[in-house]
């Protein structure tokens, strides 16, 4: 308070002599004006500092609040043990008798191998599922290193941030928010909750899906991926050193059907590739997932004992190993499919790019719906044929 009290007695006399100046001359009146105005600014800035030091800020406050907001919202119930039922269904292909299923991968190499077939139900996005075998890889290890989130940072591009939101110790469930890039289209938001069970004889189960949380406003920037449904089962493979999972996922990240496919069938191998190069650098640190493996819940036993134990799913009736012949996986794709697909990048790239036409961007979103509805039309007809 002396301080201010000084400076306020400066800007008086600076006030009373530049008053005497004005009257004397005016030549010097601009350039009294300007230090007075100098002077009022620097007090102005000091007083700014002092209250500011002398207070609570208002950024420490907000964070108060919003640290308060997480500790009173309630995660428990996002993900729970009827999601785990859920998994454990998909997982042992109890499916609905509607769902068509076809082959979209089956690759493998000497460390691993990965088998992939998806379907498209009436009521919701493409689901997948797949199942890859590392060798030589114990399924702790494998557990850690799928929920290691920072590490993935490091071998996974399309992850380009990841925060974690928030933890209930009671009930294991955690939320966490993921920015992903694809190339030409606009970054992914995933906001998503998971929880980790573990079964007989080392098996993990983890089922992801997707929430709203306070502490991730939506950002016009990013595109929010609003359903999110995806999850894994891990365990040894026996009579052996290998590890497999088996995992269900069903996302809608705002793509035309086809068009996912497509890049699906052309990337995942090499994605997958690239994954087990991650994973045997992995293997040989040691693991710093503690939290998630610290939260794990034990699997029900109404639930653990319907699980298909220490018997393989059937996707794996049809897995290649690599002393068995090669098979093709798919027919040569016919002159319209590859007119559609390459009209349909055409209309992502341009779309992305951002045409200043509206009318341009009009006439492409009617012609990607047309393609849309005439592949999902043309889709059973070429079963049919089959």
């Amino acid at each position: 308070m002396i301080v201010v009290k000084i400076m306020a007695t400066m800007v008086k006399s600076v006030l009373e002599a530049t008053s005497e100046e004005f009257s004397r001359e005016n030549l010097y009146g601009g350039w009294a004006t300007l230090v007075v105005l100098f002077i009022l600014l620097m007090f102005w800035q000091f007083r700014r500092f002092f209250l500011a030091y002398s207070s609570p800020s208002k950024s420490v406050l907000v964070s108060d609040s919003f640290q308060r907001l997480n500790s009173k919202f309630r995660i428990s119930e996002f993900v729970t043990d009827e999601d785990l039922k859920f998994l454990m269904e998909n997982l042992d292909e109890k499916f609905h008798e509607s769902d068509k299923w076809e082959t979209v991968a089956d690759k493998s190499n000497k460390s691993l191998s990965y088998y992939a077939k998806c379907c498209k139900p009436k009521d919701g996005p493409l689901k997948y599922l797949s199942m890859t075998m590392f060798n030589e890889v114990s399924s702790e290890v494998l557990r850690d290193f799928y929920l290691d989130n920072d590490y993935r940072k490091q071998w996974d591009k399309t992850v380009v941030e990841h925060e974690q939101l928030q933890v209930d110790k009671s009930s294991g469930v955690e939320v966490g928010r993921t920015i992903k890039k694809f190339p030409l289209l606009s970054p992914r938001e995933y906001v998503l909750a998971w929880k980790l069970w573990e079964g007989r004889d080392k098996t993990f189960y983890c089922f992801i899906k997707e929430c709203q949380h306070p502490l991730a406003p939506y950002h016009r920037k990013y595109v929010r991926v609003k359903f999110f449904r995806s999850g894994w089962r891990i365990r040894k493979v026996p009579g052996g050193s290998a590890c497999e999972i088996t995992m269900f996922h069903q996302e809608d990240a705002g793509l035309n059907t086809e068009l996912a496919k497509l890049a699906f069938n052309r990337g995942i191998w090499s994605y997958v590739c690239k994954m087990d190069n991650a994973l045997r650098r992995y293997s040989s640190r040691s693991s710093s997932v503690t939290t998630s493996a610290n939260l794990m819940q034990k699997v029900p036993t109404r639930l653990d004992t319907i699980s298909s134990n220490g018997a393989h799913p059937t996707i794996l009736h049809e897995h290649v190993t690599n002393e068995s012949p090669k098979k093709t996986l798919f027919k040569r794709p016919s002159r319209k499919f590859l007119a559609n697909s390459l009209l349909l990048v055409g209309g992502v790239i341009c779309l992305s790019r951002g045409h200043s036409s509206l009318g341009a961007k009009v006439a492409l979103a009617y012609v990607l719906t047309k393609l849309g509805k005439n592949g999902a039309t043309s889709n059973p007809n070429e079963q049919k044929s089959r």
